[in-house]
């Protein structure tokens, strides 16, 4: 499967099923991992990892 069929069967589920709700827990974990992935190796680090 590519991750094009994994995003529209996901979208496919959302609209059938009417699980609206999460969409905003799948965009927060998406935002926090790619901050983890950018952060992982800059000099942004150390101030990002004190916020949390």
């Amino acid at each position: 499967m590519t991750k094009v069929s994994i995003v529209k069967e996901f979208w496919l589920f959302l609209k059938c099923r009417k699980k609206w709700w999460l969409t905003p827990i799948v965009l927060v974990l998406l935002l926090m991992t790619l901050l983890v992935i950018f952060t992982e190796s800059s000099a942004v680090a150390p101030f990002i990892y004190t916020i949390f």
